[in-house]
């Protein structure tokens, strides 16, 4: 893998560590706050590349829609909805309310402001 690509993986499996148990991001959410504006098919790239025993919380990243990207009922589908369960994520119709367990979103499930989430904290976690 060349220098810079294994670089930008870094940046996404960090950011993407940051997410807090119970919590779900999207990919282009991870690329956005990676600084990697209309990659978001790079962070899925990135993820599917990691070793099993990484520690990387994968399962913890969906689709912008609130589903778990891979196909239905598949070993893969199965493996990150348990994972996610098991966390306290709750599905409905096989959706995550991202207003409920989105990262970056308020308990209220309203969205913070930009300016909100880097007094939390969210934008200083990006890694630089």
């Amino acid at each position: 893998m060349a220098k810079a690509v294994r670089s930008l993986y870094e940046i996404i499996y960090e950011m993407v560590k940051k997410i807090p148990k119970g919590k779900v991001a999207t990919y282009g959410q991870i690329a956005r706050i990676c600084g990697l504006r209309e990659h978001a098919r790079l962070v899925g790239y990135a993820l599917h590349s990691l070793k099993s025993n990484s520690g990387v919380p994968w399962h913890r990243v969906i689709n912008s829609k609130g589903t778990i990207s891979f196909p239905k009922h598949t070993g893969a589908y199965e493996r990150q909805k348990k994972l996610l369960e098991r966390e306290g994520v709750k599905f409905k119709k096989d959706k995550i309310d991202l207003a409920k367990y989105g990262f970056g979103h308020s308990p209220d499930g309203s969205h913070r402001s930009n300016k909100v989430k880097k007094r939390r904290g969210l934008e200083e976690a990006r890694p630089r």
